[in-house]
């Protein structure tokens, strides 16, 4: 018996030991990933390299830094932010964390038109608290979920978690072809310009929107969304592709 309460102690202490060397990999590149060509583009401690959208600076309300992760607050008010680069081909990977009733995006493919809103032209990969928010259960077939291209695509199957629990995310764009991934799974995918893509813009709120419709993907920005609701990000990497 005593032998086994000695294992036990040493095996809550190794979990333990385990749980905290994960939380110390957060805005950290394994070395596999820095091999891979993967850049860390959020450090965990400062805001260098992203600004809110057609702005010059960070916000300077509506968004901090916490804790290790870029964190909108609650009733937002410093608008969508970007990552200041254009990228072309590439995958993004990051970790997101929705508060109760929260409803937030990934952008992709921004194009910065003074006057119109960073959504007038970019592509959204939508984050959403299913249970809560009232977007669930709009749109078409599901496709305002989490994890959807949103008002186009719907997510399936539906990987997401529940709010106030970290998700893992990763988008490809390589010439125009996109994927959504969600917790490991392939959740959307679609081809900018194609028949299907002129057929899913003409049956959707964005059909009246040039700059979305004839969006030629050939380069553009990533944008977290300010929605007004509380939402964290971290892990937030960047692979360019040839």
């Amino acid at each position: 018996m005593k032998n086994l309460r000695i294992l036990s102690v040493a095996l809550l202490i190794l979990l333990a030991g385990n749980t905290f060397a994960k939380k110390q990999e957060s805005n950290k590149l394994t070395t596999k990933e820095a091999k891979a060509g993967w850049t860390l583009i959020f450090d965990g401690q400062h805001n260098y390299h992203w600004r809110g959208y057609t702005q010059p600076a960070f916000p300077e309300k509506g968004w901090n830094i916490v804790e290790g992760t870029i964190h909108c607050l609650p009733n937002g008010g410093g608008g969508d932010i970007i990552f200041d680069k254009k990228l072309t081909n590439f995958e993004l990977s990051l970790s997101w964390k929705i508060s109760e009733g929260g409803n937030s995006g990934i952008f992709i493919y921004a194009k910065e038109v003074p006057g119109n809103p960073i959504y007038y032209s970019a592509p959204e990969y939508q984050l959403l608290d299913n249970e809560r928010h009232s977007d669930a259960k709009a749109g078409k077939n599901g496709n305002h979920r989490a994890g959807s291209f949103y008002d186009m695509i719907p997510a399936h199957p539906e990987t997401v978690k529940p709010a106030g629990q970290w998700n893992e995310s990763k988008i490809t764009a390589n010439k125009g072809h996109i994927e959504f991934w969600l917790n490991g799974t392939k959740v959307v995918e679609f081809q900018i310009g194609d028949q299907n893509w002129k057929k899913m813009c003409a049956e959707s709120k964005f059909k009246d929107w040039s700059d979305f419709v004839n969006n030629p993907a050939k380069d553009g920005f990533i944008g977290l969304q300010d929605h007004g609701n509380e939402i964290w990000f971290k892990n937030i990497k960047l692979k360019e592709l040839k």
